[in-house]
């Protein structure tokens, strides 16, 4: 494992995020999230510290698979089918209107 740089968390930081999510944070808030993101990458670093040598990715632990409601059907059309049902399309896509 190469050596990282710790993340370093302050409250000029945060106060920046919070500006660019447009929220607004009493001096008491900054300093609680300053202090819980701090705790959250401690936490993470500690992961980055174990050896996953030989561990295969896992990507579904639990084995389920899709369960599909009864109202739900799993066939699907062809996208060339449900395109001719589109008022307006391209040849690949259904076009809409424009939101703004």
């Amino acid at each position: 494992m190469s050596a990282r740089n710790p993340v370093k968390v302050d409250q000029t930081t945060v106060k920046h995020l919070a500006m660019l999510s447009d929220i607004h944070l009493s001096d008491q808030k900054l300093a609680k999230l300053t202090a819980d993101l701090e705790g959250i990458i401690k936490h993470i670093e500690q992961l980055s510290e174990l050896d996953t040598t030989g561990v295969e990715p896992t990507f579904q632990v639990t084995e389920l698979k899709n369960v599909w409601r009864e109202d739900v059907v799993e066939e699907q059309l062809p996208r060339e089918e449900l395109l001719t049902l589109a008022p307006n399309r391209t040849e690949t896509a259904v076009k809409v209107p424009k939101v703004l």
